[in-house]
């Protein structure tokens, strides 16, 4: 991203130039302030979804979460299928980061820990089920990756704070 102005173009070809380069610096500096809330909320998505459906009420978790959890899921290891330690305390665990981390996402508070907690998740997701890697996994990586390289962008409390501490430290 540049800011130095470039010089007047003289002749029909320099200045195409000018124009598609000055526009394409435009195209830039929009997606770089809409990529980073896009990209939040379309992590954020998809696990606040699963998330909500894993309690039946207050802090409990629902039945079925807990059946999963026992009985169902799997880590798919060395061709080996293990079972989840501590089944009950890992449910209640996924059931409030499903939650807590895609809300801290949308806001954009604490993002980039939050965009590696839930790409660690998504690892231990496609460890329990690895037929699901090219149509969730894969894309759910991408974005906790895009949000680990961009940061929350400017429409976040994240970039909100930050300055309002680079203020105070300015003082």
């Amino acid at each position: 991203m540049s800011t130095r102005t470039l010089p007047r173009p003289y002749g029909l070809v320099p200045l195409v130039q000018h124009r598609v380069s000055a526009a394409l610096e435009r195209l830039q500096l929009g997606a770089l302030a809409l990529a980073p809330p896009l990209v939040r909320l379309a992590l954020a998505i998809p696990f606040l979804k699963s998330g909500l459906t894993k309690w039946s009420g207050g802090w409990h978790v629902s039945p079925v979460t807990d059946f999963l959890f026992e009985s169902m899921f799997r880590l798919h290891v060395l061709g080996h299928r293990y079972p989840f330690p501590a089944p009950d305390a890992l449910a209640h665990l996924d059931a409030v980061a499903e939650v807590l981390l895609p809300v801290l996402l949308i806001v954009g508070l604490g993002t980039r820990l939050s965009a590696l907690a839930l790409l660690v998740m998504t690892g231990i997701i496609q460890l329990t089920d690895p037929t699901g890697w090219a149509n969730f996994h894969l894309p759910w990586a991408a974005l906790a990756l895009a949000l680990l390289a961009l940061g929350p962008g400017k429409a976040s409390l994240d970039f909100a704070l930050a300055r309002v501490l680079r203020a105070r430290a300015a003082r």
